[in-house]
């Protein structure tokens, strides 16, 4: 079977009271459009085509991509109008389509929904709710067939009675879908040209609609305000906690924890409450996450801790290293097997190697750290000459005194130690202790300044 995807994301979004594009806003870091086209993909198709309408150029620079072709719909005349805008660039064997405000829907679902369509079959994904008001209503024969969707606002009492909804996710067999919106009539309370009147056309076509039920409500559920789109992120959230959990996570509080991104998690790992993970984040088992830290695109080794309120980003931390509390690791920072970063240490583009220690109030930007190093309290590298990035390579087994500044390029060789409070602007040789500070003198008789007295 080959396959085209259509998304509608045309509309504007009135309700969001927003400048940005409907489908822009976000969901768990990612557009609303941006989940749509992930959860497309998976379904590997030949094509993905995009109407977008209000904000277009907003939607296409933000989303564009190689796989994706964008079809500008200039008025919205209703969801039939939409799709037919894509009619000229399609060629598959059936037709798939989505809709961009709708984030959650299940890749599972889909291909449910995809194995019933056929050149003489449709496939309609329905959802039964309690309360449909604001759905199209799945009207059926005494047989339970479908005969045709009925518009909320179109619907009469005995239609709106009916329980199951209409999702607006189609699949419809290629070959028979431009003759469908061919035929479309704008003669309703809307005035528009609705998608859900290709059903009925089908049906009188002698076509069979074949139903799927989302198994999840809230897979379907679109978003059209901030409520609503609050409402998808705490799903997500829950949906995401879930997931992790059956994976061997234990959450210390499920409803206090966001995914924004792709988390990947071995067994054994314990996360705490307020804990972010964004980007792509891999975490190995046997690791502890402590309360209120972000991670973004980073790797926790076995047995890593990050301790209470920590900041990682594009992080590499080694087995059984640990970070924190309120330590930062920002881009290009590894630490190597059993590491240690303490309270207030901030790391860039560096790596400390295995054992390697700082464990107070350091910056350490673009260095190299050794084996079993221990840098002191109140150490930081003056890596930047207010043009250039500059390199600090101290070697193994080497002890920085407290309040040092190591300024770049500089090179301390292995076994050497450094003085308290040394400004280090030359190589220190191996097994060397370098003290780079002014002589102290104690004055005799010095007196201490008093106030003023002001009158």
């Amino acid at each position: 079977m080959s396959l085209d995807i259509v998304i509608l994301a045309a509309g504007q979004g009135t309700r969001m009271r927003s400048s940005l594009p409907k489908v822009l806003h976000p969901v768990a870091g990612n557009s609303m459009l941006g989940h749509v086209i992930h959860s497309a993909r998976q379904l590997q198709p030949n094509s993905i085509h995009v109407v977008i309408g209000h904000g277009a150029e907003k939607v296409r620079e933000r989303l564009a991509a190689d796989d994706l072709n964008f079809v500008v719909q200039s008025q919205q005349l209703g969801t039939g109008h939409a799709v037919a805008q894509a009619v000229p660039v399609l060629s598959g064997d059936t037709v798939l389509i989505l809709y961009g405000d709708v984030p959650l829907i299940e890749v599972a679902t889909l291909q449910r929904l995809l194995a019933k369509v056929s050149p003489s079959q449709l496939a309609l994904l329905t959802v039964e709710l309690p309360d449909p008001t604001g759905y199209g209503r799945i009207v059926r024969d005494s047989a339970g067939q479908v005969r045709a969707i009925v518009e909320h606002k179109d619907a009469s009492e005995a239609e709106r009675a009916i329980k199951e909804g209409n999702t607006g996710i189609l699949a419809v067999p290629g070959e028979r879908l431009t003759d469908w919106l061919s035929r479309l009539s704008n003669d309703n309370a809307q005035g528009e040209y609705y998608l859900t009147d290709v059903i009925a056309m089908a049906v009188a076509d002698g076509c069979v609609v074949a139903t799927e039920t989302a198994l999840d409500a809230m897979e379907v559920q679109g978003a059209n305000d901030r409520r609503q789109l609050a409402e998808l992120e705490r799903h997500y959230q829950w949906r995401e906690a879930r997931r992790l959990m059956a994976l061997g996570v234990t959450l210390r509080d499920p409803a206090r924890f966001d995914v924004r991104g792709e988390v990947s998690v071995g067994r054994d790992v314990l996360i705490d409450i307020n804990v972010i993970l964004e980007g792509q984040v891999v975490i190995e088992d046997d690791v502890i996450i402590g309360p209120n830290c972000y991670i973004k695109n980073s790797t926790l080794r076995k047995g890593v801790e990050v301790k209470a309120n920590s900041h990682l980003d594009g992080a590499i931390m080694g087995e059984g290293s640990d970070a924190g509390p309120f330590a930062r690791l920002r881009p290009g920072t590894v630490l190597e097997a059993k590491a240690h970063v303490g309270n207030f240490v901030e790391l860039k583009n560096a790596h400390m190697g295995e054992g390697a220690k700082a464990g107070h109030l350091t910056y350490l930007g673009d260095a190299e750290i050794g084996a079993r190093t221990n840098i002191g309290a109140g150490t930081i590298t003056c890596n930047y000459d207010g043009a250039n990035k500059w390199k600090t390579t101290i070697g193994e087994d080497v002890f920085i005194g407290s309040n040092n500044s190591l300024v770049a390029p500089v090179d301390i060789l292995a076994n050497a130690s450094t003085g308290a409070g040394s400004t280090v602007t030359q190589e220190v040789p191996q097994g060397q202790l370098a003290v780079a500070r002014a002589r102290q003198r104690n004055i005799e008789g010095w007196k201490r300044p008093v106030k003023l007295n002001k009158t």
